[in-house]
């Protein structure tokens, strides 16, 4: 990798990441100056990684216009969840043996949305949120499969900034999170990949009940 694509690659994860975590929201115009100056590249290294981003589906790019956090709609959103049925469940379905560590990472993302949501921090919930889930996945062992879930829900991020109430949406699988992974702990893999499946049907349907247009 030359220095110039590992710069890209650079800039290109810490835009994933703001985007992931809510600091860079869907419709969001991206200053080339601004983000070239943050992060001390030049402007080819920042198209670089701004072409990596509109690859993964993270950005768009709009003729005279600029460059933009990518809106989802109803129909991404309906896609979306459908990889994660596929991926998450099989993801669990396919794990040799439980891993003490990854199990103890899955229950600090719970312990983490709780925390959180006493304190009223309904972003912070969404990202322990996804925490669980990479959790989840990581039990697996695949680092193919970790990087594959990971830009999948960086891209299924973008769908909590159409909601109208983030909070009733989140509380209401605070304490399924919780119930996934006591299950995984007392060894019951296919108990809990059923659960989760039920868990992602259900979670479609509440978020689309929340997406405004």
């Amino acid at each position: 990798m030359t220095d110039s694509s590992g710069a890209a690659s650079r800039v290109a994860d810490a835009l994933r990441a703001q985007i992931a975590a809510g600091a860079l929201v869907p419709g969001m115009r991206l200053s080339e100056e601004r983000v070239k100056q943050e992060h001390g590249v030049s402007r080819s290294t920042l198209r670089e990684a701004f072409r990596l981003l509109i690859r993964e589906r993270l950005l768009v790019h709009e003729l005279s216009r600029g460059v933009f956090v990518r809106q989802l709609s109803r129909q991404d959103v309906a896609d979306l969840y459908e990889v994660r049925r596929v991926v998450e469940c099989a993801a669990l379905r396919h794990i040799r043996s439980l891993d003490p560590a990854g199990l103890r990472r899955v229950a600090a993302a719970v312990k983490d949305g709780r925390e959180v949501a006493e304190r009223g921090d309904w972003d912070a919930v969404a990202a322990a949120s996804i925490r669980f889930h990479e959790a989840l996945v990581a039990l697996a062992g695949s680092p193919r499969l970790n990087a594959l879930v990971s830009d999948v829900l960086a891209e299924f991020r973008l769908a909590y900034a159409h909601m109208r109430d983030t909070q009733v949406f989140h509380a209401a699988f605070l304490k399924r999170n919780a119930e996934i992974a006591e299950t995984l702990g007392r060894g019951d893999i296919e108990a809990a990949a059923e659960m989760l499946d039920d868990y992602l049907v259900d979670a479609e349907k509440a978020l689309q009940d929340h997406f405004v247009d």
